[in-house]
């Protein structure tokens, strides 16, 4: 048994990972500070609501930013290890406040880090995004690609995180620090205004979805339930030293077929109408997945449709 510290831990993924902590024996403390944009507060407090329900006395919640060093060091003592998913997610909002994204998701990351180590604490996990590669990286995308071309102030902010922790590590080199690069996450609890989950709503209720540009778009959606294996066996790969790991589907689709799936898995056709491209938007992810199933034993084994019925099922029994 283990105490994790796991900021985040009241979001979309965070949910799915502290239920995966908590259900194998960890405790678990939570750093999150509920602000609404992009994930509602309302969500976070309902998901905080649940694991409290469910697990009781074996977590314990602490509202604050990873930005404030001074709120959290006596969080991070006595802990084993930091899983660290906060952050600002989102693209295209990233281009209205790119100030934000680069305090909270680089700052707030070399902030981690820093209570991390003062904390003695060798084992780091800290998530990262597909958005890193944007459109210059040649697909699939492998982890040693430059990555130096995104595409929005987010992607950089992410980018920026993975290299701070990169450098910090030099200085650390007996602690165990991965970036795991998310490729598309979804699945139930999902941020309502990403494409799954809006557009399940949208079809179920029969009202119109927007396509963004012909439909030729591609994204390697990797169901929830995948992504927190792969945050477990990271964290649970102790070898000392900086490295990142790709965490997909390897299996990417366009979005007008992602959309007939979709319209399968609720059982009505789906009434789509199109837009131009927005800015940031990147024309392709795809991940090479080989460096996670070597060295950390992690395949993806959600399929596509089945991941799609699990979002359309909790989009039924949450309206």
């Amino acid at each position: 048994m283990a105490r994790v510290v796991l900021t985040g831990g009241v979001g979309f993924i965070g949910f799915h990972v502290a239920r995966a902590l908590l259900g194998r024996g960890d405790d678990v403390v939570i750093v999150d500070d509920f602000s609404a944009a992009p994930y509602p507060t309302a969500m976070k407090e309902r998901n905080d609501r649940d694991l409290h329900h469910e697990f009781g006395n074996k977590l314990h919640t602490v509202r604050a930013c990873i930005t404030d060093a001074a709120a959290l060091k006596s969080v991070f003592s006595g802990a084993s290890g930091v899983i660290h998913l906060a952050g600002i997610a989102g693209v295209r909002p990233s281009f209205d406040d790119p100030t934000r994204y680069a305090r909270v998701n680089v700052e707030g990351t070399a902030s981690v880090f820093e209570l991390a180590l003062a904390a003695g604490i060798t084992r780091v996990v800290s998530a990262s995004s597909s958005s890193v590669y944007g459109n210059a990286t040649p697909l699939p995308a492998l982890e040693s690609a430059p990555a130096i071309s995104p595409e929005s102030p987010y992607a950089a902010s992410k980018r920026g995180a993975e290299l701070v922790l990169s450098a910090l590590s030099l200085k650390a080199k007996h602690v165990a620090c991965t970036g795991l690069r998310f490729f598309t996450v979804y699945g139930p609890r999902q941020r309502p205004e990403m494409a799954i989950t809006l557009f399940a709503r949208k079809i179920i209720a029969g009202e119109p979805i927007t396509m963004f540009g012909d439909g030729s778009m591609k994204r390697d959606f990797t169901h929830v339930d995948d992504i927190t294996r792969g945050v477990l066996a990271a964290y649970d790969h102790d070898a000392p030293g900086f490295r990142v790991y790709n965490l997909g589907s390897g299996a990417p689709i366009t979005l007008a077929d992602l959309i007939v799936a979709l319209g399968r898995a609720v059982g009505r056709e789906p009434n789509v109408v199109r837009a131009p491209v927005p800015l940031g938007d990147v024309d392709a992810t795809f991940a090479d997945i080989a460096k996670a199933s070597r060295e950390l034993s992690w395949t993806p084994r959600v399929k596509l449709e089945a991941g799609l019925t699990t979002v359309a099922e909790w989009v039924r029994e949450n309206p």
